[in-house]
Protein backbone atom coordinates (compact mmCIF):
# COMPACT_ATOMS: atom_id res chain seq x y z
CA UNK A 1 0.00 0.00 0.00
CA UNK A 2 2.70 2.27 0.83
CA UNK A 3 4.70 1.46 -2.48
CA UNK A 4 1.14 2.38 -4.37
CA UNK A 5 0.82 6.01 -2.54
CA UNK A 6 4.87 6.60 -3.32
CA UNK A 7 3.90 5.71 -7.20
CA UNK A 8 0.76 7.76 -6.95
CA UNK A 9 2.50 10.72 -5.52
CA UNK A 10 5.22 10.56 -8.41
CA UNK A 11 2.81 10.35 -10.97
CA UNK A 12 1.18 13.81 -9.71
CA UNK A 13 4.17 15.27 -9.14
CA UNK A 14 4.59 14.74 -12.67
CA UNK A 15 1.50 15.57 -14.16
CA UNK A 16 1.48 18.88 -12.16
CA UNK A 17 5.12 20.05 -13.66
CA UNK A 18 4.06 18.98 -17.22
CA UNK A 19 1.15 21.37 -17.01
CA UNK A 20 3.71 24.36 -15.78
CA UNK A 21 5.97 23.24 -18.67
CA UNK A 22 3.29 23.60 -21.03
CA UNK A 23 1.76 26.85 -19.47
CA UNK A 24 5.22 28.55 -19.70
CA UNK A 25 6.06 29.50 -23.09
CA UNK A 26 2.39 31.18 -23.32
CA UNK A 27 3.55 32.59 -20.27
CA UNK A 28 6.60 34.35 -21.50
CA UNK A 29 4.84 35.25 -25.11
CA UNK A 30 2.94 37.48 -23.07
CA UNK A 31 5.25 39.09 -21.16
CA UNK A 32 6.87 39.87 -24.64
CA UNK A 33 5.42 42.66 -25.86
CA UNK A 34 8.60 44.48 -27.69
CA UNK A 35 8.06 43.21 -31.32
CA UNK A 36 10.94 42.03 -32.46
CA UNK A 37 12.62 43.34 -35.74
CA UNK A 38 14.40 41.10 -38.63
CA UNK A 39 18.19 41.07 -38.97
CA UNK A 40 17.52 42.83 -42.52
CA UNK A 41 15.63 46.07 -40.50
CA UNK A 42 18.38 46.38 -37.80
CA UNK A 43 20.86 46.61 -40.41
CA UNK A 44 19.00 48.96 -42.38
CA UNK A 45 18.78 50.80 -39.12
CA UNK A 46 22.61 50.96 -38.37
CA UNK A 47 23.47 52.10 -41.94
CA UNK A 48 20.57 54.98 -41.85
CA UNK A 49 21.62 56.29 -38.19
CA UNK A 50 25.02 55.17 -37.00
CA UNK A 51 26.89 58.53 -36.26
CA UNK A 52 30.07 57.20 -37.49
CA UNK A 53 29.02 56.89 -40.93
CA UNK A 54 28.02 60.45 -41.54
CA UNK A 55 31.08 61.52 -41.21
CA UNK A 56 32.51 60.23 -44.35
CA UNK A 57 29.84 62.68 -46.36
CA UNK A 58 30.82 65.68 -44.57
CA UNK A 59 34.37 65.07 -45.56
CA UNK A 60 33.34 64.54 -49.07
CA UNK A 61 31.46 67.49 -48.94
CA UNK A 62 34.27 69.29 -47.85
CA UNK A 63 36.76 68.16 -50.62
CA UNK A 64 33.99 69.87 -53.04
CA UNK A 65 34.43 73.19 -51.52
CA UNK A 66 38.53 72.68 -51.32
CA UNK A 67 38.05 71.69 -55.50
CA UNK A 68 35.84 75.00 -55.57
CA UNK A 69 38.62 76.98 -53.43
CA UNK A 70 41.59 75.34 -56.21
CA UNK A 71 39.99 77.41 -58.81
CA UNK A 72 40.51 80.90 -56.63
CA UNK A 73 43.09 83.47 -57.96
CA UNK A 74 45.69 85.46 -55.86
CA UNK A 75 43.96 88.75 -54.56
CA UNK A 76 45.02 92.09 -57.05
CA UNK A 77 48.04 94.07 -54.65
CA UNK A 78 47.90 97.59 -54.31
CA UNK A 79 50.78 100.13 -53.46
CA UNK A 80 50.89 103.80 -53.20
CA UNK A 81 54.49 105.61 -53.16
CA UNK A 82 56.97 107.64 -54.56
CA UNK A 83 58.86 107.52 -57.85
CA UNK A 84 62.06 109.12 -58.61
CA UNK A 85 62.13 111.43 -55.83
CA UNK A 86 65.31 112.73 -54.43
CA UNK A 87 66.58 112.12 -51.31
CA UNK A 88 66.43 115.12 -48.54
CA UNK A 89 69.17 117.72 -48.75
CA UNK A 90 69.65 116.90 -52.44
CA UNK A 91 69.99 119.81 -54.74
CA UNK A 92 67.01 120.02 -57.43
CA UNK A 93 68.54 121.80 -60.83
CA UNK A 94 65.36 121.68 -62.36
CA UNK A 95 61.53 121.17 -61.11
CA UNK A 96 61.32 118.06 -63.44
CA UNK A 97 63.49 116.10 -60.82
CA UNK A 98 61.01 116.42 -57.80
CA UNK A 99 60.10 112.87 -58.95
CA UNK A 100 56.01 112.13 -58.48
CA UNK A 101 53.56 110.19 -56.47
CA UNK A 102 53.17 106.36 -57.66
CA UNK A 103 50.07 104.31 -57.50
CA UNK A 104 50.44 100.60 -58.36
CA UNK A 105 48.19 97.93 -59.02
CA UNK A 106 49.44 94.01 -59.34
CA UNK A 107 46.91 90.86 -60.59
CA UNK A 108 48.81 87.13 -60.80
CA UNK A 109 47.05 85.78 -63.27
CA UNK A 110 47.53 81.77 -62.31
CA UNK A 111 47.22 79.55 -65.45
CA UNK A 112 43.56 77.82 -66.40
CA UNK A 113 44.81 74.78 -67.39
CA UNK A 114 46.72 74.25 -63.53
CA UNK A 115 43.46 75.04 -61.84
CA UNK A 116 41.59 72.90 -63.67
CA UNK A 117 43.82 70.07 -62.96
CA UNK A 118 44.18 70.88 -59.67
CA UNK A 119 40.55 70.90 -59.20
CA UNK A 120 39.96 67.45 -60.42
CA UNK A 121 42.76 66.26 -58.21
CA UNK A 122 41.00 67.28 -55.07
CA UNK A 123 37.82 66.53 -56.13
CA UNK A 124 38.66 62.73 -57.02
CA UNK A 125 39.57 62.49 -53.01
CA UNK A 126 35.75 62.99 -52.22
CA UNK A 127 35.29 59.72 -54.04
CA UNK A 128 37.45 57.93 -52.22
CA UNK A 129 36.35 59.26 -49.07
CA UNK A 130 32.97 57.49 -49.93
CA UNK A 131 34.53 54.20 -50.39
CA UNK A 132 36.10 54.42 -47.08
CA UNK A 133 32.34 54.86 -45.82
CA UNK A 134 31.65 51.37 -47.46
CA UNK A 135 34.67 49.56 -45.47
CA UNK A 136 33.24 51.18 -42.20
CA UNK A 137 29.82 50.21 -43.47
CA UNK A 138 30.51 46.54 -44.05
CA UNK A 139 32.55 46.40 -40.61
CA UNK A 140 29.60 47.59 -38.79
CA UNK A 141 27.31 45.33 -40.71
CA UNK A 142 29.52 42.11 -39.61
CA UNK A 143 29.82 43.47 -36.06
CA UNK A 144 25.99 43.72 -35.82
CA UNK A 145 24.92 40.26 -37.14
CA UNK A 146 27.79 38.78 -35.30
CA UNK A 147 25.97 40.46 -31.92
CA UNK A 148 22.48 39.41 -32.98
CA UNK A 149 23.54 35.78 -33.77
CA UNK A 150 25.43 35.85 -30.15
CA UNK A 151 21.75 36.55 -28.89
CA UNK A 152 19.80 34.44 -31.22
CA UNK A 153 22.23 31.29 -29.84
CA UNK A 154 21.93 32.82 -26.16
CA UNK A 155 18.05 32.23 -26.29
CA UNK A 156 18.14 29.08 -27.74
CA UNK A 157 21.10 28.43 -24.93
CA UNK A 158 18.24 29.47 -22.56
CA UNK A 159 15.57 27.04 -24.15
CA UNK A 160 17.59 24.34 -23.65
CA UNK A 161 18.96 25.05 -19.94
CA UNK A 162 14.95 25.78 -18.72
CA UNK A 163 14.06 22.53 -20.34
CA UNK A 164 16.72 20.78 -18.22
CA UNK A 165 15.79 22.60 -15.41
CA UNK A 166 12.37 21.12 -15.59
CA UNK A 167 13.91 18.15 -15.53
CA UNK A 168 15.87 18.79 -12.75
CA UNK A 169 13.13 19.95 -10.97
CA UNK A 170 10.90 16.84 -11.36
CA UNK A 171 14.21 14.70 -10.36
CA UNK A 172 14.57 16.59 -6.92
CA UNK A 173 10.37 16.33 -6.12
CA UNK A 174 10.65 12.41 -6.61
CA UNK A 175 14.09 12.70 -4.08
CA UNK A 176 11.66 14.69 -1.79
CA UNK A 177 8.65 12.63 -1.76
CA UNK A 178 11.22 9.38 -1.63
CA UNK A 179 13.39 10.46 1.25
CA UNK A 180 11.26 9.89 3.96
CA UNK A 181 10.18 6.81 2.86
CA UNK A 182 13.87 5.91 2.86
CA UNK A 183 13.80 5.00 -1.18
CA UNK A 184 16.40 7.90 -1.61
CA UNK A 185 19.46 9.42 0.36
CA UNK A 186 20.15 12.72 1.47
CA UNK A 187 22.96 13.75 -0.75
CA UNK A 188 20.84 13.15 -3.79
CA UNK A 189 17.91 15.98 -2.50
CA UNK A 190 21.35 18.09 -1.98
CA UNK A 191 22.89 17.32 -5.55
CA UNK A 192 19.57 17.74 -7.52
CA UNK A 193 19.34 21.21 -5.51
CA UNK A 194 23.10 22.14 -6.42
CA UNK A 195 22.52 21.19 -10.08
CA UNK A 196 19.19 23.09 -9.94
CA UNK A 197 21.54 26.25 -9.04
CA UNK A 198 24.17 25.34 -11.34
CA UNK A 199 21.64 25.71 -14.35
CA UNK A 200 20.18 28.94 -12.94
CA UNK A 201 23.41 30.50 -13.29
CA UNK A 202 23.94 29.41 -16.26
CA UNK A 203 20.69 30.84 -17.31
CA UNK A 204 21.80 34.41 -15.68
CA UNK A 205 25.04 34.31 -18.01
CA UNK A 206 23.07 34.26 -21.29
CA UNK A 207 20.59 36.53 -20.08
CA UNK A 208 23.78 38.93 -19.24
CA UNK A 209 25.20 37.74 -23.03
CA UNK A 210 21.80 39.21 -24.15
CA UNK A 211 21.91 42.49 -22.73
CA UNK A 212 25.22 42.77 -23.31
CA UNK A 213 24.35 42.31 -27.41
CA UNK A 214 20.93 44.60 -27.12
CA UNK A 215 23.26 47.77 -25.64
CA UNK A 216 25.62 47.28 -28.02
CA UNK A 217 23.40 47.24 -30.78
CA UNK A 218 21.24 49.86 -29.32
CA UNK A 219 24.61 51.71 -30.05
CA UNK A 220 25.15 50.70 -33.19
CA UNK A 221 21.98 52.04 -34.10
CA UNK A 222 22.36 55.47 -32.32
CA UNK A 223 19.54 54.54 -29.91
CA UNK A 224 20.05 54.85 -26.20
CA UNK A 225 21.60 51.81 -24.88
CA UNK A 226 19.06 50.43 -22.13
CA UNK A 227 16.30 50.72 -24.90
CA UNK A 228 14.27 48.04 -24.85
CA UNK A 229 14.81 45.98 -28.36
CA UNK A 230 14.19 42.13 -28.80
CA UNK A 231 15.22 39.70 -32.19
CA UNK A 232 13.04 37.34 -34.09
CA UNK A 233 13.75 34.30 -32.42
CA UNK A 234 12.97 32.57 -35.97
CA UNK A 235 16.05 33.40 -38.09
CA UNK A 236 18.27 31.08 -39.47
CA UNK A 237 21.57 32.04 -41.29
CA UNK A 238 21.89 31.18 -44.26
CA UNK A 239 24.95 30.62 -46.08
CA UNK A 240 25.39 31.17 -50.00
CA UNK A 241 28.85 30.40 -51.16
CA UNK A 242 29.86 31.79 -54.06
CA UNK A 243 29.98 29.17 -57.15
CA UNK A 244 32.98 31.18 -59.24
CA UNK A 245 34.87 32.98 -57.36
CA UNK A 246 37.46 35.05 -59.56
CA UNK A 247 38.96 38.24 -59.07
CA UNK A 248 37.59 40.38 -61.55
CA UNK A 249 34.04 39.97 -59.36
CA UNK A 250 35.90 40.36 -56.42
CA UNK A 251 37.39 43.49 -57.65
CA UNK A 252 34.13 45.02 -58.30
CA UNK A 253 32.39 43.58 -55.06
CA UNK A 254 35.24 44.78 -52.81
CA UNK A 255 34.96 47.89 -51.27
CA UNK A 256 38.63 48.10 -49.86
CA UNK A 257 39.41 47.72 -53.99
CA UNK A 258 37.16 50.16 -54.90
CA UNK A 259 38.56 52.11 -52.61
CA UNK A 260 41.98 51.75 -53.97
CA UNK A 261 40.77 52.18 -57.60
CA UNK A 262 39.17 55.92 -56.58
CA UNK A 263 43.21 56.46 -54.51
CA UNK A 264 44.83 54.99 -57.65
CA UNK A 265 42.69 57.74 -60.12
CA UNK A 266 43.14 60.81 -57.79
CA UNK A 267 46.89 59.85 -57.78
CA UNK A 268 46.98 60.05 -61.68
CA UNK A 269 44.71 62.86 -62.10
CA UNK A 270 47.37 64.46 -59.24
CA UNK A 271 50.49 63.45 -61.66
CA UNK A 272 48.12 65.66 -64.63
CA UNK A 273 47.93 68.66 -62.10
CA UNK A 274 51.78 68.37 -61.10
CA UNK A 275 52.88 68.06 -65.06
CA UNK A 276 50.41 71.36 -65.70
CA UNK A 277 53.48 73.16 -63.25
CA UNK A 278 54.87 73.44 -66.89
CA UNK A 279 52.55 75.39 -67.98
CA UNK A 280 53.77 79.11 -67.38
CA UNK A 281 51.73 82.20 -65.19
CA UNK A 282 50.75 85.36 -66.21
CA UNK A 283 50.76 88.47 -63.85
CA UNK A 284 49.70 92.54 -65.10
CA UNK A 285 50.94 95.29 -63.62
CA UNK A 286 49.80 98.75 -64.02
CA UNK A 287 51.40 101.89 -62.37
CA UNK A 288 50.33 105.48 -61.92
CA UNK A 289 53.00 108.42 -61.68
CA UNK A 290 50.82 111.45 -60.11
CA UNK A 291 54.37 114.40 -60.81
CA UNK A 292 55.02 116.62 -57.83
CA UNK A 293 55.99 119.43 -60.56
CA UNK A 294 52.29 120.36 -61.86
CA UNK A 295 54.29 121.29 -65.11
CA UNK A 296 55.54 117.35 -65.55
CA UNK A 297 52.44 115.43 -67.58
CA UNK A 298 51.06 112.19 -66.03
CA UNK A 299 52.59 109.46 -66.99
CA UNK A 300 51.35 105.23 -66.17
CA UNK A 301 52.95 102.31 -67.23
CA UNK A 302 51.24 98.24 -68.20
CA UNK A 303 53.91 95.52 -67.80
CA UNK A 304 52.79 91.90 -68.88
CA UNK A 305 54.55 89.15 -66.85
CA UNK A 306 54.67 85.57 -67.69
CA UNK A 307 57.02 82.53 -66.05
CA UNK A 308 59.12 80.03 -67.12
CA UNK A 309 59.06 76.85 -65.07
CA UNK A 310 60.68 74.76 -67.89
CA UNK A 311 64.11 76.33 -66.53
CA UNK A 312 65.82 72.99 -65.32
CA UNK A 313 66.43 74.75 -61.77
CA UNK A 314 62.60 75.17 -61.71
CA UNK A 315 61.26 71.79 -63.73
CA UNK A 316 63.12 69.41 -61.14
CA UNK A 317 60.56 69.87 -58.76
CA UNK A 318 57.38 68.70 -60.60
CA UNK A 319 59.78 66.41 -62.42
CA UNK A 320 60.67 64.45 -59.60
CA UNK A 321 56.78 64.43 -58.14
CA UNK A 322 55.48 62.71 -61.17
CA UNK A 323 58.29 60.14 -60.86
CA UNK A 324 57.73 59.69 -57.14
CA UNK A 325 54.14 59.47 -57.59
CA UNK A 326 54.22 56.97 -60.89
CA UNK A 327 55.83 54.38 -58.54
CA UNK A 328 53.47 54.45 -56.19
CA UNK A 329 50.74 53.88 -57.99
CA UNK A 330 52.82 50.90 -59.26
CA UNK A 331 53.00 50.22 -55.99
CA UNK A 332 49.03 50.22 -55.55
CA UNK A 333 48.25 47.96 -58.64
CA UNK A 334 50.91 45.52 -57.01
CA UNK A 335 49.05 45.50 -53.45
CA UNK A 336 45.70 45.33 -55.23
CA UNK A 337 46.67 42.16 -57.34
CA UNK A 338 48.05 40.92 -54.12
CA UNK A 339 44.95 41.30 -52.18
CA UNK A 340 42.83 39.82 -54.82
CA UNK A 341 44.90 37.02 -54.98
CA UNK A 342 45.28 36.52 -51.51
CA UNK A 343 41.46 36.62 -51.15
CA UNK A 344 40.27 34.52 -53.47
CA UNK A 345 42.16 31.61 -51.74
CA UNK A 346 40.94 32.64 -48.43
CA UNK A 347 37.45 32.46 -49.73
CA UNK A 348 37.48 29.11 -51.41
CA UNK A 349 39.46 28.15 -48.01
CA UNK A 350 36.55 29.26 -45.90
CA UNK A 351 33.85 27.96 -48.44
CA UNK A 352 34.83 24.50 -47.44
CA UNK A 353 35.39 24.87 -43.78
CA UNK A 354 31.75 26.47 -43.67
CA UNK A 355 30.58 23.37 -45.05
CA UNK A 356 32.74 20.84 -43.10
CA UNK A 357 31.42 22.95 -40.00
CA UNK A 358 27.91 22.58 -41.07
CA UNK A 359 27.84 19.06 -42.06
CA UNK A 360 29.25 18.64 -38.54
CA UNK A 361 26.29 20.42 -36.62
CA UNK A 362 24.19 18.09 -38.65
CA UNK A 363 25.73 15.08 -37.51
CA UNK A 364 25.82 16.32 -34.00
CA UNK A 365 22.05 17.25 -34.22
CA UNK A 366 20.19 14.18 -36.42
CA UNK A 367 22.02 11.28 -34.47
CA UNK A 368 24.25 12.38 -31.20
CA UNK A 369 21.43 14.24 -29.37
CA UNK A 370 18.57 11.77 -30.32
CA UNK A 371 20.83 9.11 -29.32
CA UNK A 372 21.63 10.64 -25.77
CA UNK A 373 17.67 11.99 -25.67
CA UNK A 374 16.82 8.34 -26.02
CA UNK A 375 19.01 7.31 -23.68
CA UNK A 376 18.43 10.32 -20.94
CA UNK A 377 14.26 9.48 -21.72
CA UNK A 378 14.94 5.05 -21.08
CA UNK A 379 17.14 5.98 -18.00
CA UNK A 380 14.50 8.56 -16.09
CA UNK A 381 11.82 6.21 -16.73
CA UNK A 382 14.21 3.49 -15.11
CA UNK A 383 14.43 6.05 -12.62
CA UNK A 384 10.78 7.03 -12.00
CA UNK A 385 10.09 3.51 -11.54
CA UNK A 386 12.85 3.09 -8.71
CA UNK A 387 15.52 1.03 -11.06
CA UNK A 388 18.31 3.45 -10.92
CA UNK A 389 19.11 5.81 -8.62
CA UNK A 390 19.58 9.66 -9.04
CA UNK A 391 23.63 9.58 -9.90
CA UNK A 392 23.04 7.91 -12.85
CA UNK A 393 19.96 9.43 -14.37
CA UNK A 394 22.60 12.67 -13.64
CA UNK A 395 25.40 11.62 -15.54
CA UNK A 396 22.49 11.04 -18.57
CA UNK A 397 21.28 14.33 -18.44
CA UNK A 398 24.68 15.82 -18.28
CA UNK A 399 26.04 14.56 -21.03
CA UNK A 400 22.84 14.81 -22.87
CA UNK A 401 22.92 19.09 -21.52
CA UNK A 402 26.95 19.17 -22.64
CA UNK A 403 25.89 17.52 -26.08
CA UNK A 404 23.20 20.14 -26.57
CA UNK A 405 25.17 22.68 -25.61
CA UNK A 406 28.18 21.99 -27.45
CA UNK A 407 25.84 21.64 -30.42
CA UNK A 408 25.34 25.49 -30.10
CA UNK A 409 28.66 26.33 -29.68
CA UNK A 410 29.30 25.04 -32.86
CA UNK A 411 26.51 26.92 -34.59
CA UNK A 412 27.50 29.98 -33.02
CA UNK A 413 30.90 29.46 -34.42
CA UNK A 414 29.54 28.48 -37.77
CA UNK A 415 27.23 31.98 -37.79
CA UNK A 416 30.03 33.59 -36.87
CA UNK A 417 32.11 32.05 -39.87
CA UNK A 418 29.49 33.31 -42.45
CA UNK A 419 29.28 37.04 -40.89
CA UNK A 420 33.25 36.38 -42.30
CA UNK A 421 32.80 34.95 -45.18
CA UNK A 422 30.46 37.83 -46.20
CA UNK A 423 32.48 40.30 -44.84
CA UNK A 424 35.68 39.24 -46.88
CA UNK A 425 33.57 38.84 -49.58
CA UNK A 426 32.10 42.67 -49.56
CA UNK A 427 35.04 44.09 -47.38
Amino acid sequence: MFIINQHQGIHQTGRLLLAISLLLPFTLAAQQQQPAISLDSLLKRVENNNISLQKYALKAESYGYKAKAATAWMAPMIGAGTFMTPYPGQEVMDDRDKGSLMFQLEQDIPNPAKLNAQRRYIASQADAELSGRHIALNTLKAQAKNLYYTWLIARQRIHVLRKNDRIMQMMKKIEDIRYPYNQSKLSGVYRAQAKIEENQNMIRMQQGDIARARAWLNSLMNAPANQPLEIDSTTVPQFNAEAVIDTASLATQRKDILQMEQNIRSMKLGITAMKAQAKPDFRIRFDHMYPLNKMMPKAYSVMGMLSIPIVPWASKMYKSEVKAMSYDIQAMEKERTGMLQESQGMLYGMQYQIQSMSDRIDAMEKKIVPALQRSMDADFVSYQENKLALPEVISSWEALTMMETNVLDEKLKLYQMIVDYEKELYR
